[in-house]
């Protein structure tokens, strides 16, 4: 694939979730083998794929609004606990006036 047609969420990714979507890809999808592999437990796996989840659909959202995105990714990264964190977008989202009209 050529650089330019890279998608936008894969290019936001750092290296080693790379590296991690290509040994799930050659695990066919296998929690269990990826905990082998990586010598760790199946819900550590299984956490870091929902993260790695969660920030795919973050860099998709961002394109789209980036204080929510940024909302979103301090929950991701812990610096914002969940609650706030809804509280903070369901806010903005009554504040912010309805586009196109």
């Amino acid at each position: 694939m050529a650089i330019e047609v890279v998608p936008g969420w894969m290019a936001g990714l750092e290296e080693e979730d790379v590296t991690f979507i290509k040994k799930f890809l050659l695990a066919s999808g296998s929690l269990k083998e990826m905990a082998r592999q990586y010598e760790v437990t199946y819900p550590t796996v299984r956490l870091r794929l929902d993260r790695l989840i969660q920030r795919i659909e973050l860099s998709e959202s961002a394109e789209r609004d980036p204080f929510i995105a940024l909302v979103k990714q301090l929950a991701i990264n812990e610096k914002l606990d969940f609650n706030t964190a809804k509280i903070l977008i369901h806010a903005y989202k009554k504040a912010k006036p309805e586009e196109g009209i």
